[in-house]
């Protein structure tokens, strides 16, 4: 059997096998590396960390984190309980913590491991803003993108071997194998990041709607990160991010969307 047939049937076999469903979108996603081996780098690698780092404690901001994270978290739950995911939550380990950094920048590990910079707070101004934030990060780790983009690395890795194998006796390897590269990170893995940022958009403003707080909120968070990013983002697409503009367009086209959605679990009034 040839090498390059070898590698297809071992892709085909790790993309039919390893497949989790995206509670949100009802979709199949990759699944190479499974949640209950994440969780715990996840939370070790947090605790290091928040070791390693100046931890902002017993401040209005800091409450301010802790208590829109609750929310969020609150209303990911109920969202998820009211589509048939009962338990999906039961491994994850909230927790909340403000970080003194000047960076303008937030995320949150998989199982639900939260950080916000200081330095995005002047951005954020407020609740809402945070709930924006939060609500983005969050809907990362509910969709599971860490673990899709481990799994796609992988796959991607096993590509790389295999376009290797099968040019390794060509006079042009060292060409292809160049071209390989600049193909999967331009054409498929940047995309994929993509499309998980837009993902993360638009959970989250579901997210923090039935949390209580307005998602168009959301959409002038990123004329203000916009602003501070002072025009230095990287073409589209060469980034592993949407450009701020397509970001807002999104965001404003699906507020409305999200509302409807929160009111479905008996919210009808939005926090700006």
């Amino acid at each position: 059997m040839k090498y390059k047939t070898i590698f297809s049937i071992a892709l085909v076999a790790a993309l039919v096998v390893a497949c989790a469903t995206n509670p949100f979108t009802g979709k199949r996603t990759l699944a190479l590396v499974p949640n209950n081996q994440i969780f715990p780098m996840a939370f070790q690698q947090y605790d290091q960390f928040l070791n390693e780092n100046k931890v902002v404690r017993g401040t209005a901001d800091a409450r301010m984190i802790t208590n829109v994270g609750q929310k969020i978290a609150t209303a990911s739950e109920r969202y998820l309980n009211a589509n048939g995911y009962t338990g999906y939550l039961n491994e994850y380990q909230w927790e909340y913590n403000l970080v003194e950094d000047p960076a303008a920048n937030a995320w949150c590990m998989p199982g639900g491991k939260i950080v916000f910079y200081t330095g995005i707070l002047p951005i954020t101004q407020g609740e809402a803003g945070v709930a924006a934030v939060m609500g983005h990060e969050v809907a990362h780790a509910l969709a599971n993108h860490g673990q899709q983009r481990m799994s796609a690395g992988q796959l991607n890795q096993l590509a790389a071997v295999g376009v290797s194998v099968a040019s390794a006796s060509s006079e042009n390897a060292a060409i292809y194998n160049q071209a390989y590269g600049l193909a999967s990170n331009v054409g498929v893995m940047l995309p994929f990041s993509r499309s998980h940022e837009s993902e993360a958009d638009k959970i989250g403003l579901t997210l923090m709607a039935i949390a209580g707080y307005d998602p168009i909120e959301a959409a002038d968070l990123w004329r203000r990160m916009q602003a501070n990013a002072g025009g230095n983002a990287p073409p589209e697409f060469l980034s592993t991010h949407p450009s701020s503009n397509t970001r807002i367009n999104n965001i404003t086209s699906w507020a409305a969307g999200a509302k409807a959605e929160a009111r479905k679990f008996g919210v009808t009034s939005f926090k700006k």
